[in-house]
């Protein structure tokens, strides 16, 4: 999958440190190439593990869409990177992602130092 991500630091009112990351994504969805665009915040939590929440949009070359809202907790990895582990949520009304609809996804996320992101998602119903 290829990603480019914009990042922005989030004032913190004394809390937690946390980041806002814009991304936009192309890969695969139930066999259809899509580009994947979305926006999550991630807080540092005190045991240094993060916590993120995120919104997007998954669209097919024919326009078909697909609404997402996920969660995740992560951390950082020895090699430079950031692992993520959650849940993701669909919301679609095209045909071909129909099966999405109303069902709770976990995913894998990774990160090297690189950027570059390996994910997997698995259906949960």
């Amino acid at each position: 999958m290829r990603f480019r991500p914009g990042m922005r630091v989030l004032p913190t009112d004394g809390g937690h440190p946390a980041m806002e990351v814009s991304f936009q994504a192309a890969g695969t969805l139930l066999d259809t190439a899509v580009k994947d665009m979305g926006t999550y915040e991630s807080f540092m939590r005190s045991d240094g593990t993060l916590f993120g929440d995120g919104q997007g949009i998954v669209m097919a070359q024919d326009g078909d869409t697909v609404a997402w809202h996920g969660q995740g907790v992560g951390h950082f990895t020895d090699a430079g990177g950031v692992s993520w582990r959650g849940a993701i949520y669909y919301e679609t009304a095209a045909a071909k992602f129909a099966r999405l609809a109303g069902t709770a996804a976990v995913f894998e996320y990774d990160t090297d130092e690189a950027g570059k992101v390996t994910s997997k998602i698995y259906e949960w119903k």
